[in-house]
């Protein structure tokens, strides 16, 4: 019993390599690339949601609400540690990420949908995350005791996340509205070239930790596939039960199950000195989720092109 104790609070001694320059670099990229996302969303797709309320309800009902919630029981049946138990709240609460639109794409989904939701998922969470974050870690007496150890202040994590979400997401949207033609260039440009700075900030920071990955990625290797898994299953499903059509199911699992493991990562190194299992979580489901959202949009993608094929 002892041995076990010292082993997780060996993990949350745990420091991965990520200083301030690379919290600031991680900062600009989830800016930039929120701002990439936004160039090619017009207050037209607002509008268009708001024709068929159903799809927003039940996209913003699976990612904010029983997202949260079914993590919350799933912790309390599993009763992973504290930290993990954390971390998983977090991911949680974060919106989808801006991969997501991609792979809605590629899954034969709504990819219109996809970003509308994406976007209208960024204003949300400005307000939802630290209420989620605060409110099911509140719950659980474990993440209780994290939270009130950090100070986490709720006005501090709002600004963080208006900053670098509801800024460039408002500014990318007045840049299409009004200057359309530039938008679109820009947009072309920007979206692989931020993307790209992201993927090799997540190997770069990879290659740093790689010795602290190897050591102790089986701690939450189970966790995070599980979790991530189960996200995919709760959208997907919550869109069944509302009668959205397949189209519609694929992409509101795509927005459940990929959620923005950068911003949890930045609010993790922000908000709890990047305390160990939380971060080693956020790190891995960053990893794992661009990886099975690939996989599963491959597969309904190639399941998509088959069926239309023998019509």
């Amino acid at each position: 019993m002892l041995l076990i104790i010292k082993m997780f609070l060996d993990i949350d001694n745990i420091r991965i390599n990520f200083d301030e320059s690379g919290l600031w670099i991680l900062n600009i990229a989830i800016a930039v690339i929120m701002f990439g996302v936004a160039l090619g969303i017009s207050i037209n797709d607002f509008k268009q949601l708001f024709k068929s309320p159903k799809i927003v309800f039940v996209g913003i009902f699976s990612q904010f609400f029983l997202l949260p919630a079914a993590t919350f029981l799933a912790i309390l049946l599993i009763k992973p540690h504290p930290s993990f138990a954390l971390g998983m709240m977090m991911i949680a609460a974060c919106p989808g990420g801006n991969v997501s639109n991609f792979f809605s794409k590629m899954a034969g989904g709504n990819a219109a949908l996809s970003i509308s939701l994406t976007a209208f998922a960024s204003l949300a969470c400005i307000l939802m995350t630290p209420l989620n974050l605060q409110f099911w870690g509140s719950l659980y007496a474990p993440t209780n005791t994290i939270l009130k150890t950090v100070s986490l202040n709720p006005y501090e994590l709002f600004k963080l996340v208006s900053l670098i979400l509801g800024i460039p997401l408002v500014l990318g949207m007045l840049m299409k509205q009004y200057y359309k033609e530039m938008s679109i260039k820009i947009e072309k440009m920007l979206k692989p070239i931020s993307m790209l700075v992201f993927i090799i900030l997540i190997l770069i920071a990879f290659s740093q930790n790689l010795e602290i990955f190897v050591n102790h990625i089986h701690h939450v290797l189970f966790l995070v596939v599980f979790h991530n898994l189960f996200a995919y299953i709760l959208g997907f499903y919550t869109a069944k039960v509302f009668k959205l059509d397949k189209k519609n199911c694929k992409t509101i699992a795509i927005e459940t199950g990929i959620q923005n493991g950068g911003l949890g990562l930045l609010l993790i190194f922000s908000f709890f000195d990047g305390l160990g299992g939380m971060a080693l979580l956020a790190a891995f489901w960053g990893i794992w989720d661009v990886f099975s959202g690939m996989t599963l949009a491959y597969y309904w993608g190639k399941k998509n092109k088959n069926l239309i094929k023998s019509i």
